[in-house]
């Protein structure tokens, strides 16, 4: 059965990119501006869907993805997902809307598929933005995806370090408020007789040192959005103003009468339990439900251990742009095996200390061995071994090694320096390059381990 004419010019004609298969997933045509955007070099028609985006041998549900036409079979109706496409740019994230289209027996006979880039965020190494590929990643960046074009208010939960502001970035920037300003506030750092009046601004001569009439961040947010990181250090006298803002949309600067309307959308962010806090006390409830209309977990960097190598990559340009470090195998895998507590903010410190530890153009893992025990929480690990929680080892069991103690760095440098010279085989030369050190301090070192 071929699709009617009619139809072909209809989707020819759409600005969006689009594309007509059958139930067999057979593309049988795709339109002008899919052409332009992922096929512009050869024909789709003809090809499977899956074939194309994925590179797939078997349809996307035998392959461990969401396939929107299996689920517009389940539910007979319009599906949406996120899937991550090959395009000439590389892998992007795209929104998949699929609509099917009945025949004269009400059967579904054909799909077309309606595809719309996801900017925000990457399956690829890039310098900014949003990066990952792990399953709970692209879970949370559906997430992202269905509620930015509304203007729901979104509460992001998360632990620190991951990256809750990138994500309240993301959803303004995919939303229809995007040409106007994000104004992020953060609630942890204004005292409380500061609050309102950063938020709502104030008149002249409202309090001791107001000279001049000033309008506050809600203002200065005005069509656009106002992410209020770590809400939930907020005072209960604050919080009653805020729901009011929230209510009905409207307040009032410090010191005035004047009623003014709010043209705002909400992101809030917190790293505490906000429904422990609601249960004793400290955040009120009717808050809280105002604030979670749409509540998305950030999931921690060991939840997604994958995105490890891609994330390296990244933050390592925007630590050290000057630079074309990169990681060693070793490393990289020691970097993996860290229980990361502090999530991607500390993988980003380690690596800015591993760099600055390292002369040359290749990170090692005695450079991550170093940086990691100069830092907060460090383990001493040997090569090889898996990183375990401070104060314990590898099984989970208290470790009789104090961390940080005197003399401790040296051990585990010495240690994983006789390995290295142990397994290696070429000159000292190549040895210190691949140390990233200078061959006199390599010299230095080797002459360390064996005094006389």
């Amino acid at each position: 059965m071929k699709p009617l004419p009619e139809l072909m010019s209809y989707l020819e004609g759409l600005s969006e990119p689009h594309i007509l298969f059958d139930t067999q997933y057979r593309i049988l045509a795709a339109n002008a501006a899919y052409r332009r955007q992922f096929s512009p070099e050869r024909s789709v028609v003809g090809r499977t869907c899956y074939e194309v985006s994925h590179h797939f041998g078997v349809p996307c549900d035998k392959a461990g993805e969401s396939c929107p036409l299996l689920k517009s079979r389940e539910s007979g109706q319009r599906e949406r997902v996120l899937h991550l496409h090959h395009t000439p740019k590389g892998e992007e994230y795209v929104n998949i809307e699929l609509t099917p289209l009945l025949n004269a027996h009400d059967e579904q006979a054909f799909f077309i598929e309606k595809m719309e880039p996801l900017r925000v965020a990457h399956g690829m190494s890039l310098g900014q933005g949003l990066i990952g590929r792990a399953p709970a990643f692209q879970k949370m960046l559906a997430l992202v995806a269905r509620v930015a074009p509304s203007q729901a208010t979104v509460l992001l939960l998360g632990e620190s370090g991951t990256g809750k502001e990138l994500v309240a970035g993301a959803v303004h920037q995919a939303s229809p408020r995007a040409h106007h300003a994000l104004v992020a506030v953060d609630c942890s750092s204004l005292p409380e007789n500061l609050f309102e009046s950063e938020l709502f601004g104030h008149e002249r001569g409202a309090f001791t040192g107001a000279n001049a009439a000033r309008g506050g961040l809600v203002e200065a947010a005005s069509g656009g959005t106002l992410f209020l990181d770590e809400i939930g250090d907020i005072s209960l006298t604050m919080q009653v103003k805020l729901l009011r803002l929230l209510e009905t949309g409207t307040y009032r600067r410090v010191g005035s009468t004047e009623l003014r309307h709010a043209d705002i959308r909400v992101v809030s962010a917190t790293h505490r339990d906000l429904d422990e806090m609601v249960a004793v006390g400290t955040f009120r409830e009717d808050l809280y439900y105002r604030l979670s209309t749409f509540p998305i977990h950030l999931p921690a960097l060991r939840e997604r251990r994958g995105d490890i190598e891609l994330l390296v990559t990244a933050l390592l340009d925007r630590v050290t742009p000057q630079r074309q470090l990169r990681v060693s195998e070793a490393a990289l895998r020691r970097l993996q095996a860290q229980p990361f507590p502090g999530n991607v903010r500390e993988l980003r410190n380690l690596l800015e200390r591993s760099a600055l530890l390292c002369d040359g153009d290749t990170i090692q893992v005695t450079h991550v061995e170093q940086a990691l025990l100069s830092g907060r929480r460090p383990t001493v690990a040997l090569p090889g071994s898996q990183a375990a929680p401070s104060g314990h080892d590898i099984h989970g069991n208290a470790s009789s090694t104090v961390t940080g103690a005197p003399g401790a760095l040296k051990l585990v440098e010495r240690t994983a320096l006789r390995q290295l010279v142990a397994e290696h085989q070429g000159s000292r030369a190549v040895l210190a390059k691949k140390l990233g050190i200078s061959q006199r301090s390599l010299y230095r070192k080797l002459k360390a381990l064996d005094p006389p």
